[in-house]
């Protein structure tokens, strides 16, 4: 299946992590989506539920979905990584599963694209992250997937602009950029359309749609992963960032990506029925 500009996807985050894989996939057709994204927890989860690989692909093609996207590599970034010491602290079950992991996952489902995100920091600039992003370009190519850099606020990839540059120094066929609303408003830069206006359509692979209350939380992080609203119940103009996506001509697919206890607090079906109305509804509103 490909998926284009008119397609919905529903991100992972957006139901209760708990969420089991078969549920996952009834909360997204019964919505409308055409597309999820998937994280390696959630594959792994289905796994031990005891689902074969053609199981997965299967139920897939059941419900009319597509794999949009695994998220997230977090691997990719310059330096050394002590993988054992973050495994055991990894209480989102994040890093056991490695690029080998990914990419195995990423052709057992025959997911379009991998998000890459700088999650460990260190001392490197953009020339050394452009380097490292290509080569997971490169290595992401050969199996058939597309790669996404998501910028986030408090990493040293923290706004659009930085996460551009890095792509375009860059300079491969199958990378580009993921536009996630509530990073762009807590970037510090969110009226900075003319930024997103100036990249290629063609450069934007993902976008994620939530939104946020005017006033910065005081820990951001806790805040991305807890507190966001469904798009249209906050402060972000997000009909000045759909209206610039759509005049560079981004062929992307839209997701909705809402981190929200209050929401999971709902269920699965009713969680997904939620954010695609509001979805559907922010968008038709845009220009």
């Amino acid at each position: 299946m490909t998926l284009g500009p008119d397609d919905l996807v529903l991100c992972a985050g957006t139901l209760p992590r708990e969420t089991p894989w078969s549920e996952r996939l009834a909360a997204a057709s019964s919505a409308g989506f055409s597309g999820m994204s998937v994280w390696g927890r959630d594959y792994a989860a289905a796994r031990r539920d005891g689902w074969t690989d053609a199981d997965l692909r299967a139920q897939l093609d059941d419900h009319g979905l597509a794999v949009a996207e695994l998220d997230p590599a977090w691997w990719w970034t310059p330096g050394e990584i002590d993988v054992a010491a973050l495994v055991a602290i990894d209480t989102m079950e994040v890093f056991r599963f490695g690029e080998s992991e990914m990419f195995a996952i990423a052709d057992a489902l025959g997911a379009r694209s991998i998000n890459a995100a700088d999650v460990l920091g260190g001392s490197w600039g953009v020339d050394d992250a452009a380097e490292a992003f290509a080569h997971l370009c490169d290595r992401a190519a050969e199996h058939g997937l597309l790669v996404h850099l998501e910028f986030l606020p408090w990493s040293r990839i923290a706004d659009l602009a930085t996460a551009w540059e890095v792509v375009r120094r860059a300079d491969r066929s199958n990378g580009g950029l993921a536009v996630d609303a509530w990073h762009w408003f807590r970037s510090g830069t969110p009226s900075d359309v003319s930024t997103l206006r100036g990249i290629p359509g063609t450069k934007v692979f993902a976008v994620q749609l939530d939104d946020a209350p005017v006033e910065p939380e005081p820990n951001l992080m806790s805040a991305t992963l807890h507190q966001r609203l469904l798009p249209g119940e906050g402060a972000i103009d997000l009909a000045a960032m759909i209206d610039a996506l759509r005049a560079i001509g981004t062929a992307a697919p839209m997701g909705v990506e809402v981190f929200s206890d209050p929401l999971h607090a709902l269920g699965p079906m009713e969680a997904a029925q939620r954010a695609a109305d509001a979805t559907r509804s922010v968008l038709a509103r845009a220009s």
